[in-house]
Parts: C-alpha cells; sequence; structure tokens
C-alpha cells in the first residue's frame, strides 16, 4: 500500500513540475525532486526513467549536483513570471488578486535569483 502511495505522490508532483514548466508560479526542480524522492522509495523503473529523461533528468541531476540552474532557466522563468503576473493583474478585476499576485511574484524572483548560476560545461546528464 506505501508502495502505490508513493507512486500516486510522485506522479502528482511529477504532474505539477511539469505545470510549472509552463507556468511561472509553480516551482519545476522542486516537484520534480519530490517526485524523484517518491520514485526511489517505490519504483526503480520509473526513477530511472525520470532521472534519464532527456528534459526531467537535466533538471534533476543539474540541481541536485550544483544546487543550481542554467542562465537561460532564469531568464525565461523571468520573464514569463513577469509578464503573466502583469497580465494577471491587467486582465484580473478582483482587487486582492491584484495586490497577492506581485507579492507571489517577487518571492519567487527573490528565490530565482538566489539559486547559483548554472554554467554550461556543468550540465549534468545522466
Amino acid at each position: 500500500m506505501k508502495k502505490i502511495i508513493l507512486i500516486f505522490i510522485g506522479l502528482l508532483a511529477l504532474i505539477l513540475g511539469i505545470i510549472g514548466i509552463f507556468l511561472p508560479i509553480i516551482p519545476t526542480t522542486p516537484f520534480l525532486i519530490a517526485s524523484a524522492t517518491c520514485f526511489v522509495k517505490s519504483s526503480e523503473k520509473l526513477y530511472n526513467w525520470l532521472i534519464t529523461h532527456r528534459v526531467f533528468g537535466l533538471y534533476i541531476n543539474s540541481f541536485i549536483k550544483h544546487r543550481a540552474i542554467s542562465k537561460n532557466a532564469k531568464i525565461i522563468s523571468l520573464l514569463a513570471l513577469w509578464v503573466s503576473i502583469i497580465l494577471s493583474v491587467v486582465l484580473v478585476n478582483i482587487i486582492w488578486v491584484r495586490f497577492v499576485l506581485p507579492v507571489i511574484a517577487v518571492g519567487v524572483t527573490i528565490y530565482l535569483l538566489n539559486l547559483k548560476t548554472l554554467k554550461p560545461d556543468n550540465l549534468v546528464i545522466s
């Protein structure tokens, strides 16, 4: 039963990580690491698939080894974050949302800027 629950949580974290690739408010790497953690304890097949995946494996392995993300990832994340936040603030007509979204964006920006920048020669591919 524990194995099934861990697989379910791992798949849920993987889905959130994938969504985070496209929605900058949701962090990608932490969800992918959570997914890998669940899979390593429940399914060797899913774990191996995840860490050797051509996209997800790069996020996980590079972050685990260097605790960093690439300069490109930072730039794209920050641009997508602020474009989506500004667009949402303009389009949403709910006052509290107009205040909360920029606060969240500032928090995510601070987090991203505090991450080390991964040099291209340090990319880790399994």
